[in-house]
Parts: structure tokens; sequence; C-alpha cells
């Protein structure tokens, strides 16, 4: 049996998901999924499949898509399609409950607060402009897209690499004001997907997984592997360079590999009334 940690600093800093967990935006890739499906004589998208496209790079996630499909259309056509639905439906989205409250809270904590979403540019622009008020919570410098160039290719989540970038976001503006740097297990990482909670574990973060309620029937009976983010990687794996690992076993970050049970994520089903204190942060009432 695996002790759980509870002796966690207390958190310094919190970066974010977006689709599914800041706002609906899940639930509108669902609907254009299947609006192309039916209009190809598909059935619609089972969230058996659904749940391995969360959270991923889209080349990626689309040769998932494309294995299970078989549409009747080339990659070009089929996302020519989906680029007409997202502009016509993503303006629609909406938080998800909780988030504004949330986000005001550690605002008002002076949390230090990043963005780390595998959306590009463009689709981000369509699901966020008509949402200033949420998404001006975050500071211009401290939001991390997908086709951010300091990402490296093929680094995506379950990779660590977005919410490392994210960190040292954080990190350099409190270099340039002269003030403590933030360490990775101050850092608290929210997620609705799988591999996003994966690549908050190998980044040496703490990790809240707040998922789709149908994503979590999917992972029934296995949700302490998803926190322990045991669900694909290949255990060990740091996100720090082999001349890092080889050159200190201290620079091993602590909370990786995960192990079941470790106390180094947690599970909860929104994020409507979420205990920042639970995880050190003081908010005033």
């Amino acid at each position: 049996m695996v002790d759980s940690k509870t002796n966690f600093p207390p958190i310094q800093a919190c970066l974010f998901d977006m689709d599914g967990l800041l706002i609906d935006s899940e639930d509108i890739y669902t609907q254009i999924t299947n609006i192309i499906l039916n209009e190809n004589g598909r059935p619609n998208l089972p969230w058996s499949i659904k749940a391995q496209l969360q959270g991923r790079p889209g080349p990626e996630a689309y040769q998932i898509f494309a294995a299970w499909a078989d549409l009747p259309v080339d990659q070009p056509t089929f996302q020519a399609r989906q680029a007409a639905l997202q502009r016509e439906l993503f303006k629609n989205s909406r938080p998800l409950p909780g988030v504004p409250q949330l986000l005001n809270s550690l605002i008002a904590s002076k949390t230090h607060l990043a963005l780390a979403t595998s959306t590009h540019a463009t689709n981000y622009a369509l699901k966020t402009a008509h949402l200033p008020d949420l998404f001006s919570l975050f500071p211009d410098s401290q939001r991390v897209l997908g086709d951010d160039p300091r990402i490296p290719k093929g680094k995506g989540k379950p990779a660590p690499d977005i919410y490392l970038l994210a960190l040292e976001t954080i990190n350099e503006n409190l270099r340039d004001k002269g003030e403590k740097e933030i360490r990775r297990e101050e850092c608290l990482v929210f997620e609705d997907s799988v591999p996003g909670v994966e690549a908050g574990r190998r980044a040496g973060m703490r990790v809240v997984w707040c998922p789709h309620p149908e994503l979590l029937k999917e992972f029934a009976g296995r949700e302490e592997d998803v926190l322990a983010g045991l669900t694909g990687s290949e255990a060990g794996e740091t996100g720090l360079s082999d001349e890092d690992s080889a050159q200190s076993a201290e620079k091993m970050l602590a909370g990786w590999p995960g192990k079941r049970g470790d106390g180094w994520a947690d599970l909860v089903k929104s994020l409507d009334e979420f205990d920042l204190a639970k995880y050190g942060v003081a908010v005033n009432k």
C-alpha cells in the first residue's frame, strides 16, 4: 500500500487547461464531429473514442479519430467542413460551473495563473473572443497555446512540456520583478482530460482532474490509474534533459513516476465551490 503524501507546500500557481475544463467547448467539438459523421452516414462519436482524443494535439487526435471513423472523405475535406462548423459554433461556448468564481478567488488570493491549452491560436480566438472577462484574468504572457513555437514538435500532452513552459512564463515574470521563483510542487494543474492529467503528473506538479461525466464512466474502476498518470506514458519520464538526469539524481522529480493513491492528484466532479483551502490557498471571504 502506498503512503499518501500530505505535507505539500502551499500552492503558489494554478495552471489551467481550457477545453472542457474552463469552457464547454468539448461538447461543441462533439457536436461538430457528430454533424460530420452523420453527413457521411456514420454513427455518433462514442466516448470510448472521444476519451482518446481529448487533450491531444490536433494531428495526433485526427489520426486516432480517422482510424475509427473510416470516413469516405479525405482529411482536407473533413478539416474544411470542421473549420466551417467551428467558425459557426465556437462562439456559443460558455464558462463551466464554478469557473469564474474560482479564477476570481485565485486572483484575490494573489495566486499566479497560467493557461496551458492544446488549442491553436485561431481556434483560441474563436472560443474566447466573446468571453473577455474570463480570459483577461490570464496575463497575455502566461497563456501557452498548442501551436506555441516553444513547445517542441511531438511534445504535446501527455508530454509535460506545455505545463513546464506555463510555469516558466510565470517564473520569467517573477525573475523580472526580483521575486522568488515557484517550484513545480507548488503548482496545481487543472485538467479534464486523461492525457492532460498525465502531462501534469509528468511535470512533477499536483493535479486536479475534473472530467466530463461521460469520460468518468469510461474510466470507472481506473480512476486511481488516471490520477497517478499511469495510463499511457513510459514510466520514469520526467521532462528533464538527458544531461540533467545524468548529472544529478537529485534532479529527478518528486511525485513522478506516480503511484496509485500517492496524494499528488485529486478527482472532483465540478469546479463549483472548489475547496482552495485544501491546497493552502488563503481566500478572503
